[in-house]
């Protein structure tokens, strides 16, 4: 059974405790992992059913992205909410998510289950590089 909506505060800093630390820091003056963990952690205070996240790993050591996007997963699985997640770290993004969907000029060329696409990462990489790749549900 799902815990009960609503995020406090402390409900966020219980997914990113490393921002338990820098409570008393100003926004501008964390690191920018705790910046992202920030941004996030203000989007669950008004609880969605669909948080969108956008290049979570921009400017980021692969360390903290490796970090944060297990904390993602939590945050989607945990909370109920869905999660579009736009990820340049393909093979990371895959590991936590259900669901993954490549476009090309906005229109979907390719649609599968995450587990199914780093099971077999050349449709994948075929979608990518332009070629035509059945659409799955």
């Amino acid at each position: 059974m799902p815990p009960p909506r609503g995020t406090t505060i402390e409900r966020v800093l219980d997914f990113f405790p490393s921002l338990k630390k820098r409570y008393k820091v100003e926004a501008g003056k964390l690191s920018g992992g705790e910046q992202q963990m920030l941004a996030v952690g203000r989007a669950l205070m008004l609880d969605p059913k669909v948080l969108l996240i956008d290049e979570l790993s921009m400017g980021l050591a692969p360390v903290i992205v490796e970090e944060l996007l297990p904390i993602v997963r939590r945050v989607a699985t945990e909370t109920d909410a869905a999660v579009v997640l736009v990820e340049q770290h393909v093979q990371l993004a895959l590991s936590v998510s259900d669901n993954a969907v490549v476009l090309a000029h906005g229109a979907t060329v390719l649609s599968r289950p995450a587990a199914e696409l780093m099971a077999d990462p050349s449709v994948l990489e075929r979608a990518y590089m332009g070629e035509t790749v059945a659409v799955a549900s």
